[in-house]
């Protein structure tokens, strides 16, 4: 007999619709696979086969044929365990195959017949929920994944622990009921985080770079000896960043699920992603690949994040190979089988010492790098790269009295205020031009909106010719003064804000 199950794979971070067809006939007893299967759904023959024998159910002696359409696209992960086990069990009339018509069925079968949790759970509910067929937005899925897949609400997800227990709701549907979720609730529940500005003590000049960085999109790097805080900082970056709007969390969710690191007990990430990663790190890890695209680091830190720690120990190809995502707010990966395009919109916090050893310029330790050492360093890091990072702030090493003082800090929140009031401002000024923050001004509209008063002209000059200013360091400044100037509210770029902003390019006279 012939049985069809609906189910659903995965392409990058997209959902797409597959028709799962089951033939059992006479001959030698064989399961075979068609429709490109890799290696994962290949290995499904055994875990189905066990599972419906300690399931209970009879394993026919017989020719079983399992098609995969379209048969064109390469199938991938253990997702279609279930409907491959509940097709079997169709078509030799252990279930009513009627029952399946409805349903998209998803899930992985351990060798008990109990259901584990999937990847890409939520990509795919989303686009059920594009096919706009309410007689087919009923998902069959593990019980783990029941959070992340309710979170679309055009959707009725049937969370279940077993082959068993799908075989008895599909001949029973009315034995249980969707799987609910209030969205919101849950939204603003995990929207907060468990650190804060206020535990950073001294660098107040590095804090407030931070906020000017944050505050108009700025990429940052920081410059400083081993111990002087630059990792706490970074960390606390996202705190001060604005909250996430629904649909930035459900898309950042979206490329964590697909990855199978989005947590099961929350369904949704509702802060900004931290992604951390070691100089060792490969290209692809970085921006992603494999024979079939897969999203990298810098998808994971979509709308977040990226913190590279000793930037000019990574490889010179990783740190090329930013350019792209850092200018483009996305990255397209190409391979034999398929080209996909992962968004990467981070903010890029780096951050470095002033020498091999780490302590140039330091007045409490003797640095041991000649001259040579210190320009082959700080030569590791390329122009163009450098050209994409607006704000060079150096950090001292901590002094005893800002460790002991406690007087508290200033907290995340009301960093955040200032920066959610200037965002507000740049978009409202931004909105005719396609772009929402003043770091992706181009020079045309940087000589439209960064107008200098005659006092801030001349100190401009005056920097220009005595600290030897590049015309890109030129534009840079004009655009971080533009970010001071709406953090204090003010309409013109005064003196004091281009002064300001000088003091954050400070690799311009060094390198």
């Amino acid at each position: 007999m012939l049985a069809k199950v609906l189910s659903f794979g995965l392409q990058g971070i997209e959902g797409y619709p597959v028709e799962i067809e089951v033939d059992v006939s006479g001959g030698l007893p064989a399961l075979n696979l068609v429709g490109l299967p890799d290696s994962a759904v290949k290995e499904s023959k055994e875990r189905v086969r066990s599972a419906i024998k300690n399931s209970g159910f009879y394993w026919p002696p017989e020719r079983i044929t399992v098609s995969l359409a379209p048969s064109g696209v390469k199938k991938e992960g253990a997702c279609f365990d279930l409907p491959i086990a509940l097709g079997i069990l169709a078509a030799t009339e252990q279930l009513n195959k009627e029952g399946l018509k409805n349903y998209f069925v998803l899930g992985e079968l351990s060798l008990d017949g109990s259901l584990k949790s999937i990847k890409g759970a939520l990509p795919i509910a989303m686009a059920i929920a594009r096919l706009n067929n309410p007689s087919t937005n009923n998902i069959i899925i593990p019980e783990l994944n029941a959070k992340e897949a309710s979170i679309v609400s055009r959707t009725s997800v049937f969370s279940l622990k077993s082959l068993k227990e799908s075989v008895e709701f599909l001949s029973n549907p009315s034995m249980l009921k969707p799987f609910k979720l209030d969205l919101e609730d849950l939204f603003k529940e995990n929207n907060r985080y468990n650190i804060d500005f206020s535990e950073v003590k001294g660098q107040y000049l590095a804090k407030r770079a931070m906020e000017v960085a944050v505050a108009g999109g700025h990429n940052i790097l920081m410059i400083g000896p081993p111990g002087s805080g630059k990792t706490m900082l970074a960390k606390r970056v996202p705190t001060i960043m604005p909250d996430l709007t629904l649909e930035e969390a459900l898309e950042i969710s979206k490329i964590h699920s697909v990855m199978g690191i989005l947590p099961n007990k929350d369904g949704i990430i509702a802060t900004r992603p931290f992604r951390s990663l070691h100089h060792s790190i490969s290209s692809v890890a970085l921006i992603g690949g494999g024979s079939v695209p897969m999203p990298g680091e810098i998808s994971l830190a979509h709308q977040g994040v990226l913190f590279l720690d000793e930037l000019p120990e990574f490889r010179r190809d990783c740190l090329e190979s930013l350019r792209q995502p850092l200018e483009d707010g996305s990255i397209r990966v190409s391979r034999i089988f398929k080209s996909l395009t992962f968004p990467a919109t981070f903010t890029l916090v780096a951050a470095m010492n002033p020498c091999p050893c780490g302590y140039y310029s330091d007045p409490r330790k003797t640095c041991h790098c000649n001259p040579n050492k210190i320009a082959n360093y700080m030569a590791k890091i390329s122009g163009p790269l450098l050209d994409r990072i607006d704000i060079h702030i150096e950090l001292s090493s901590i002094k005893y009295r800002d460790l002991t003082d406690t007087k508290d800090a200033e907290p995340s929140v009301a960093i955040k205020n200032r920066v959610e009031k200037s965002r507000e401002v740049q978009r409202e000024r931004l909105k005719t031009d396609g772009i929402f923050c003043n770091a992706a001004m181009n020079a045309k509209l940087i000589r439209k909106y960064c107008i200098l008063d005659t006092p801030a002209k001349e100190l401009l000059k005056q920097a220009m010719h005595e600290l030897g200013l590049s015309a890109r360091a030129y534009d840079k400044i004009l655009k971080i003064s533009r970010t001071i100037a709406d953090l204090t509210g003010a309409e013109a770029i005064l003196i004091e804000h281009i002064s300001e902003a000088i003091q954050y390019r400070s690799l311009d006279h060094r390198i």
